[in-house]
């Protein structure tokens, strides 16, 4: 992080002269891949770490060398901060035997480096609460439940402590209705009215990756075409629609080879197996939910050898009885499949990441300070919804609906710090989101630990945070699908408390 991009953030104007904000007493949770605790970034003037606690969901418990996880749950080793200055006296090499915490892929050191890095960060004196997420095992729970878990330990911790929290997910993926529907979606909303706390989540690089696609069929068949590249080893298709909507879906190789799958007659969920070509399709063909009124139809791609049939495959559905003619399709995230995969005619809004989507969730998207100009990649997500509850962006009668992102901050060529010293410049929403959790914890400092203003957290916090928002060039209306409501400016937001 540079100077540039905290003063176009209106972060120095708060830090660098009154009130001298720094986050102080006030905990940055950062849920990601670990971090390297030795780096200066993460201690004090006096050596001594700035980090109150890690719990690393990756490690098993052993009670006999006292390794245990926080009290009340039963995955992972929590280290203290007691444990950890005691692994720093003893140097790397011998600390780290004692703390065996990492981060193999740099990403959370990164993430944390932004929100709080001691030389770096934007609230250099915030404590640090790092989570290390698990990852899915045998006849275990898959890392969402770890996700939750972890989310849960940290606004209880600062329920415990009597300490505001800001809470940091800089990961999602594209799996979902996209309308914070899903059990993990509502978790998070909970949990963000549990104690003093602020859940901060990145909108995702799914912006210009060509991952989604959506549309009306009226009258006739719409036809769908999507590209699969050369040595696509696995894909999946999510097709999210209206359940008063009856279509049928007829699947048409790139050799010619068509199936048509029935989903009038549903009574139950069911999954049906088919096979095009040297491609096999497990169809799953599901029913509302109790907890989200959208019908889904997910379609896994198997290959029969060891790539997909690659070429156009298109997707016809075909209307037997219409209300709103609404769908929408999703493929994996950008990183799990080719670059030249993916949908004709692809949709940029409505690509929003899972959890970002979480209504109660500050949700952040990316731009660019240099250019001044909104990231592509960055997650675009929806500002109007029509009266009988479809989505837009212009034109119709139309009022205005939950906006994601909330805003937008810096996220292109960040310099981070990297394990084992150094740094690095990246880009992505990843990155963008830590600057307005460090934000969060600058307010909750001025608002909550000084006592100006001790509700200053959860929809008030992002309130402040919506309305002290700048407006950014070449997007003349707000709030906007690309940006929410405007970009970062930490100055303004707090202005609108005082």
């Amino acid at each position: 992080m540079n100077d540039l991009e905290k003063a176009q953030s209106c972060i120095t104007q708060v830090t660098q002269q009154a009130p001298y904000l720094t986050g102080e007493g006030v905990i940055i949770t950062v849920l990601d891949s670990g971090i390297d605790y030795f780096l200066p970034e993460f201690r004090g003037a006096d050596g001594q770490t700035r980090i109150l606690a890690i719990w690393d969901q990756t490690q098993q418990p052993d009670e006999r060398q006292g390794k245990l996880p926080p009290p009340g749950y039963r995955e992972g080793v929590l280290y203290t901060r007691e444990m950890i200055n005691e692994a720093l006296a003893l140097g790397r090499e011998s600390g780290q035997r004692l703390v065996p915490v990492f981060d193999v892929s740099g990403h959370g050191t990164a993430v944390a480096g932004v929100a709080a890095g001691t030389g770096m960060g934007v609230a250099p004196r915030a404590e640090l609460l790092v989570i290390r997420l698990g990852n899915p095992q045998a006849n275990s729970f898959p890392r969402t439940t770890q996700l939750m878990r972890g989310l849960n330990y940290a606004v209880n911790l600062g329920v415990e402590l009597g300490r505001p929290v800001a809470v940091n997910l800089s990961f999602g993926n594209t799996y979902g209705d996209h309308q914070g529907n899903s059990l993990l979606e509502r978790f998070i909303d909970n949990a963000s009215e549990i104690g003093r706390s602020a859940i901060i989540i990145g909108s995702g690089n799914e912006g210009a990756s060509g991952g989604h696609t959506a549309g009306v069929v009226q009258g006739g068949s719409r036809v769908v075409e999507l590209a699969v590249a050369d040595y696509e080893t696995g894909l999946s298709i999510q097709l999210w629609k209206f359940y008063q909507d009856v279509f049928q879906l007829a699947i048409i190789s790139p050799g010619g080879e068509r199936t048509t799958l029935e989903l009038s007659n549903i009574r139950e969920a069911q999954a049906v197996r088919r096979t095009l070509e040297q491609t096999q399709l497990l169809c799953y063909l599901g029913k509302p939910l109790p907890y989200n009124v959208q019908q889904e139809i997910f379609i896994d791609m198997i290959p029969a050898g060891s790539y997909l049939n690659s070429g156009v495959w298109r997707m016809e559905l075909q209307p037997v009885l219409l209300v709103t003619g609404e769908y929408r399709m999703y493929l994996p995230s950008y990183a799990a499949r080719s670059a030249a995969t993916g949908f004709f005619l692809p949709t940029p809004e409505m690509t929003i990441t899972i959890p970002s989507t979480a209504r109660r969730a500050v949700t952040v998207g990316a731009y660019d300070v240099s250019r001044r100009s909104y990231a592509d990649f960055s997650g675009r997500g929806y500002v109007y919804r029509y009266s009988d509850g479809r989505t837009d962006t212009a034109g119709g009668e139309q009022i205005i609906a939950d906006v994601k992102p909330d805003l937008t901050a810096p996220g292109v060529n960040i310099t981070v710090p990297m394990p084992n010293g150094g740094y690095e410049q990246v880009s992505g929403t990843s990155f963008a989101t830590p600057f307005v959790t460090g934000a969060a914890a600058l307010l909750m400092e001025w608002g909550i630990v000084r006592g100006n203003d001790r509700f200053l957290y959860g929809e008030r916090l992002k309130a402040s945070l919506i309305r002290g928002a700048q407006s950014l060039a070449g997007v003349p209306m707000r709030p906007d699908s690309r940006i929410g409501w405007g970009t970062l400016c930490v100055e303004r937001a707090l202005e609108s408390m005082r």
